[in-house]
């Protein structure tokens, strides 16, 4: 769960055989097939999903599940509130965006939620959670046929923002901050900061923390303090985001440097 949320979850299930009898949702249920083939009733067909694709129920839709194969199944979802589609849109009075197909293969949509869903370790915080809605609430959208509105950006908003985060790294700050910093509401400065430095405030801070948290190794500094000083939950924070940016862990990139 996240944000303070409760109606925010995010799962990894693994089963053989039926998984769950026909039930409602009253979330968006957004996931990924991780392996083993996916089957489910939704809308008056049957469905089917294999690794790698894409998962979209909409809310108070019926649906049931299990797995196709006798290797079972396991995938993992996202469960997010309308509320949050609709306040990360585009356009404030647009209906909620509605995908027809429930197996999908869209690009934008598999970043947001591999995202949102690759590190079911670590809570997500604030502006990931932004960044995820975000990136999700635009892809269906695009996907539903809305034609998306061209982009303008705050520059000196974004430049402000952008040094905030560089200056106050390893700190822990949280979407009214920056809302309080841009003036801008927390999805629509998740847009432009995007179009203006092509990442999210999320990924712009990890990667200033990562700065700071190798300066601190390259001097010495253990690892386990090198990622608490840098705003990291503990080394495990740090390693796992440290690993999905450099490819290596940090022990190894400091071995690295020392035989360079």
């Amino acid at each position: 769960m996240a944000a303070g949320n409760s109606r925010i979850e995010r799962i990894e299930a693994r089963f053989q055989g039926n998984g769950f009898s026909p039930h409602r949702h009253d979330t968006y249920a957004l996931g990924i097939t991780l392996s083993g083939i996916q089957t489910f009733s939704y809308r008056g067909e049957a469905r089917v999903s294999t690794a790698g694709r894409l998962i979209v129920l909409h809310p108070d839709e019926l649906h049931d599940g299990g797995a196709g194969g006798k290797d079972g199944l396991t995938y993992r979802m996202l469960y997010l509130p309308p509320e949050l589609i609709a306040a990360a849109g585009e356009r404030a009075a647009a209906p909620l965006p509605f995908v027809g197909d429930p197996v999908a293969d869209d690009p934008a949509l598999r970043h947001a939620l591999i995202d949102a869903l690759s590190d079911l370790q670590s809570p997500l915080s604030g502006l990931q959670l932004d960044d995820a809605v975000t990136g999700i609430a635009s892809a269906l959208a695009r996907m539903a046929g809305e034609i998306p509105r061209r982009q303008e950006i705050d520059r000196r908003a974004m430049t402000r923002l952008a040094q905030r985060l560089r200056e106050e790294c390893v700190n822990q700050l949280g979407s009214r901050v920056l809302e309080a910093e841009t003036g801008l509401d927390r999805f629509t400065l998740a847009r432009q900061f995007r179009a203006a430095f092509g990442t999210s405030p999320h990924r712009y801070l990890i990667q200033r923390r990562l700065d700071h948290a190798r300066q601190m190794m390259a001097r010495g500094v253990s690892l386990a303090e090198a990622a608490t000083a840098s705003g990291f939950a503990d080394q495990a924070h740090m390693t796992r985001h440290f690993g999905r940016t450099y490819g290596m862990t940090p022990g190894h990139w400091r071995a690295l440097r020392r035989t360079a």
